[in-house]
């Protein structure tokens, strides 16, 4: 069952495991998020973050896996990346992905994705969204997968692009961030396009 997919889904990476979000995940996710820079170019982090909200958010979103609605991974580094220390946990955490807002009658869903700060410019979003990809195309057993990106966000167009998706509209002043009304891309992979590089 669907419901079931995500407790049951675990991938590894050259550098990464990619895992689903657990509560003890909240301290890092707080950190992170709270940092400006990575609210600048998300339109669902909002800053200053609230105290707690890390809390929240990771509850929310194992209850919307356990209903089968969305699938939230977190991103960490293997041991061997971090070297082991007592604070192994706070340089691990990478940051996090999702596969949100499904509708199963027309097998379509969201992806989402942000990176902690100290892991931008390292390939890490590269390196995890095809085994992400894979497991919605075959154990959600979607159609489509959309993503949403500002237009002044390029780098994560460009990470969409180098897997396969495509862009399909310009949503203009779509959203508001900072007082200011943002334009957004939408990009969306299909199965069948996915599968003709799978294959």
């Amino acid at each position: 069952a669907i419901e079931q997919a995500q407790t049951s889904f675990f991938a590894e990476t050259s550098r990464l495991l990619i895992r689903p979000i657990r509560l003890t995940d909240a301290a890092c996710v707080q950190r992170s998020a709270s940092q400006r820079e990575i609210a600048d170019t998300m339109i669902s982090i909002p800053h200053p973050y609230p105290d707690g909200e890390a809390v929240r958010y990771v509850e929310r979103a194992r209850h919307l896996s356990e209903t089968g609605q969305a699938f939230t991974f977190v991103l960490e580094l293997k041991d061997d990346q971090t070297g082991g220390n007592d604070l192994a946990q706070a340089t691990s955490f990478v940051g996090v992905m999702a596969i949100r807002d499904m509708d199963l009658e027309h097998h379509v869903a969201e992806l989402s994705f942000w990176v902690a700060k100290e892991g931008w410019g390292k390939g890490y979003v590269s390196e995890a969204l095809p085994a992400v990809i894979r497991f919605g195309f075959e154990q959600l057993d979607l159609n489509r997968l959309s993503a949403y990106h500002m237009v002044r966000n390029p780098a994560s167009g460009r990470v969409l692009e180098k897997c396969g998706f495509v862009q399909e509209g310009l949503l203009r002043q779509r959203v508001q961030k900072w007082g200011q009304f943002e334009d957004v891309v939408l990009r969306a992979l299909l199965k069948e396009d996915w599968k003709k590089t799978t294959d």
